[in-house]
């Protein structure tokens, strides 16, 4: 029998190796083209997408450590977000967001139909795709799960105007990416007395309507053609609920455009726009200060009696954006947001944006002698007149160009789409509400 030689037999597997070899680089070709589809690495940002933060505390290890320890725990964070400055997210821009929003005009059932933009065939979705990036610090992305920890067992309440409701309805529909909202009252014309309850974490979100936050008789086709308000009487609608509120968020503005007779300490005021009334004409301004200073120093004598605190945002004016008539195509005709300095706040948006500072911030001083009360103003006016793209426009109602633009066509440029900029409210709501718990925490 012949003996075959060791050489010859590792010629012959080489040579069949490299017959094979084709054909098994084909075969694991598409597997790695499955596996780099459906699980890409994750490599590092770029240096431009790491955005500065001066006053981010860096945290090291001893000399002692090793360089492969553990990441910083949560504690680190806190202790991080608590010695930060407070950022300031009044100054900024919109910077594009390919993450988009957190839910959609057909995944939130509690939208206002008037702002569900998506559904009633706004064709232009780019308004959907930015975010507010302060100048001197990170707005994180909103996180239903951190603002339910912070805040179960808690009343939070919304009260004021439709801006109030419009906020409202955009924090439920993030809310709602959790856990589900169960309408647990409603009362009202065009329900705007309502109540759901979050069973997950027991969190109550109220929405009150009091476009004045005191008490008031608005115009109507039965009644007087201008409001009435009482400006130091608070409204008791919502004011008689504060001991059961944790949290209230108030938001006014709009209304105080209207005709309207002011009354105070059982007199008339003055009035704005009141032609044979034979009133004082006075504007609106120092008495939306007046309803403004009326609510703040009621909640702060009812809560610094009964031992619960409370903490309170207050919303500074939402600019509309009107460029044409309210009834004509166009009104409000924008599809991007305005650059930094192409739109100032100014005039009307600006003085009442003042208005809703001076007064929080003399507030402040107030709650300091008492315990838990915990006051800050939520300055939403300069980001949001860089939006005039946010707003329904004509797609407060259902396709209105189905049938060929119309003569007539009604516009609302001043609520906002849902989801659309108002959502950017609420999260800077959660980051205040999260350095508040730390700072808190950390003085126990």
């Amino acid at each position: 029998m012949g003996v075959t030689s060791p050489l010859k037999g590792q010629s012959h597997s080489r040579s069949l190796t490299r017959k094979l070899l084709p054909y098994v680089l084909y075969a694991l070709l598409p597997i790695a083209v499955f596996r780099f589809y459906f699980h890409p690495f994750t490599f590092p940002l770029s240096t431009s997408d790491q955005l500065p933060h001066p006053n981010r505390i860096i945290l090291t290890t001893s000399s002692s450590s090793s360089s492969s320890s553990p990441p910083p725990s949560s504690f680190s964070r806190e202790e991080e977000i608590a010695n930060e400055t407070p950022c300031n997210y009044t100054y900024g821009r919109w910077v594009h967001d390919k993450m988009g929003p957190l839910y959609n005009g057909t995944t939130c059932g509690t939208i206002k139909e008037g702002q569900n933009c998506i559904t009633h065939g706004r064709p232009d979705l780019g308004y959907l795709y930015w975010r507010w990036q302060p100048s001197q610090c990170n707005l994180p992305r909103f996180d239903p799960n951190t603002f339910f920890n912070l805040l179960s067992n808690k009343h939070i309440a919304f009260v004021g105007d439709s801006m109030a409701r419009n906020q409202l309805e955009s924090l439920l529909c993030m809310l709602a990416t959790a856990s589900y909202p169960n309408l647990v009252y409603k009362n009202g014309e065009d329900n705007k007395f309502r109540r759901w309850h979050f069973a997950s974490h027991n969190i109550t979100v109220s929405v009150y309507w009091s476009p004045f936050l005191v008490k008031g008789v608005e115009k109507s086709k039965t009644g007087p053609d201008h409001n009435e308000l009482y400006v130091d009487i608070v409204d008791e609608r919502w004011g008689s609920d504060l001991e059961h509120i944790d949290m209230v968020v108030l938001s006014i503005g709009h209304w105080f455009l209207h005709p309207a007779v002011y009354y105070e300490g059982g007199s008339v005021l003055g009035c704005h726009y009141c032609p044979g009334l034979n009133h004082t004409e006075i504007g609106f301004y120092d008495v939306m200060r007046k309803a403004i200073k009326t609510a703040l120093k009621a909640i702060i004598e009812r809560k610094s009696t009964d031992g619960n605190g409370i903490d309170v945002f207050l919303t500074s004016f939402s600019p509309s954006h009107f460029e044409g008539e309210w009834d004509k195509a166009g009104a409000c005709p924008k599809t991007k947001p305005y650059e930094e300095g192409e739109k100032m706040v100014e005039g009307m948006d600006a003085d009442m944006r003042s208005i809703a500072i001076e007064e929080m911030e003399a507030a402040k001083v107030n709650a300091k002698k008492f315990k838990g009360l915990r006051l800050e103003t939520l300055d939403v006016t300069k980001l949001s007149l860089m939006r005039p793209d946010g707003h329904p426009g004509p797609y407060m109602y259902p396709f209105p160009f189905a049938n060929g633009v119309q003569e007539h066509v009604q516009n609302d440029c001043v609520h906002w789409c849902l989801p659309g900029p108002i959502d950017t409210w609420n999260q800077i709501v959660l980051e205040v509400i999260r350095r508040w718990s730390v700072v808190s925490k950390r003085e126990e």
